[in-house]
């Protein structure tokens, strides 16, 4: 493996800071964050069964276990109607986030806030307005929420209207790194001066519409036994991914506006690295990840021996964890640096991934615990050698990195450092 080697950016000291000044969750582990953080810490899983997708015709139905948000009262009925699935969760989430930072609808009102938002798909939304019109043989009963719910850019949309944000407003579509890269190119924005403030994440649809392609090419657990223990990453005996969903979101902001407002600063984001893997549109590389992880710890201006943990994409499958592992121990091995995958409780969060692993991994920071990759109880040849967590431990990160990876081979790696009181 032709590995590139780690340096400090000397540059790093001449840029703007960039801190997460406020977080939101909207997951299977809980509807908001201390909800979250107790799932995390309990290693408790959010993974169910379906109904509705094994009336349909899935080989799996194994999904996580994501409740709908009631909006009424909450969002006047054209905002209601003008959300998608996964935008109701991204506008939980955001909700949650924005009082987390201190922030009412009068500041964003008054000052600019951008949005940069990961989503690759709304498939629902997109299906039903078709069979409607099957059934109407009339458009026009597709009702005027239906364009807005089903382009891929329909969580910022929303967002942006919902919240009055006045600064960039762009849908990140990178499919299981979407998140990570809208967090990844918040902190370019900001660094580079052109936006103080901006809100990032991800969201994921969590319907059966969405996910039937990945159902067809096999790529599920068929672990119906006990739904809990399907998602095994790393694990001799994983047989697929479960597929999950709901919304993350952190607000970055510069930090010295950030000390100027007042705000609570949980954290700053140091590093971002990517790479494409340039071959294969569905097969991961170790390589592609390991330039991502070398990229993003340079522009951090750390070493491996630096990172106290390690948030791996690893998603229950044979290929991704192999790669990714083969990569992990190529950078860490023999450092045994702390290694979990909270996909293991999750399942894959897909769109929303790169997002909520960044608020989880804030959470486990701030609490001084690593959550457990549960179901990990026999490695194989590839995660032998890593220090992979299987029971929840504690501990105090003052740095850690998280990985996201994608079909098309996409890869982010994000650098994030606790601040110090």
């Amino acid at each position: 493996m032709n590995a590139h080697a780690v340096s400090p950016n000397v540059e790093l000291q001449n840029m703007r800071r960039v801190v997460i000044t406020g977080m939101g969750i909207w997951s299977c582990l809980g509807k908001n964050l201390e909800e979250v953080r107790q799932s995390l810490y309990d290693g408790k899983s959010g993974i169910g069964i379906d109904p509705e997708r094994i009336a349909y015709g899935y080989r799996s139905p194994l999904t996580g276990i994501v409740e709908r948000p009631a909006l009424k009262g909450l969002l006047d009925r054209r905002a209601r109607i003008c959300l998608a699935e996964e935008g109701e969760y991204a506008y939980m989430a955001t909700a949650e986030a924005l009082r987390n930072a201190g922030i009412d609808l009068d500041y964003l009102e008054q000052n600019e806030v951008g949005v940069l938002y990961g989503n690759d798909s709304s498939a629902k939304s997109v299906i039903e307005a078709h069979m409607h019109t099957l059934e109407t043989k009339d458009t026009t009963l597709q009702g005027s929420g239906a364009i807005f719910q089903s382009m891929n850019s329909t969580v910022t949309m929303n967002l942006s209207t919902i919240f009055k944000l006045k600064g960039i407003n762009m849908t990140i579509s990178a499919a299981c790194a979407s998140g990570s890269h809208a967090i990844g190119l918040g902190l370019m924005f900001i660094r580079q001066g052109l936006q103080d403030m901006v809100i990032c994440g991800g969201a994921q649809e969590v319907n059966y519409l969405s996910m039937s392609s990945f159902d067809a090419i096999s790529a599920f657990s068929t672990r119906v036994d006990d739904p809990t223990k399907a998602s095994r990453p790393f694990d001799r005996d994983r047989d697929g991914l479960v597929p999950s969903g709901g919304a993350a979101t952190v607000i970055l902001e510069e930090y010295e506006h950030a000390v100027k407002r007042g705000a609570p600063i949980i954290a700053e984001v140091i590093g971002y690295g990517f790479s494409s893997n340039g071959a294969n549109i569905s097969q991961p590389s170790d390589l592609g990840s390991c330039i991502a992880m070398e990229r993003a710890m340079k522009d951090a201006g750390v070493q491996p021996t630096d990172i106290d943990y390690i948030n791996a994409h690893a998603t229950s499958t044979l290929q991704g964890d192999a790669f990714e592992a083969d990569a992990l121990n190529h950078l860490f091995g023999e450092l045994k640096t702390p290694i979990s995958s909270t996909k293991s409780m999750t399942g894959h969060e897909c769109w929303m991934a790169g997002g909520s692993e960044i608020v989880y991994s804030n959470l486990m920071m701030l609490n001084d615990f690593i959550a457990p990759n549960i179901n990990f109880e026999n490695p194989d040849e590839h995660s032998q050698n890593l220090n992979i967590v299987p029971k929840t431990m504690t501990k105090t990160i003052k740095t850690y990195l998280s990985n996201s990876f994608g079909f098309g081979g996409t890869n982010s790696a994000l650098v994030i450092r606790k601040m110090e009181n």
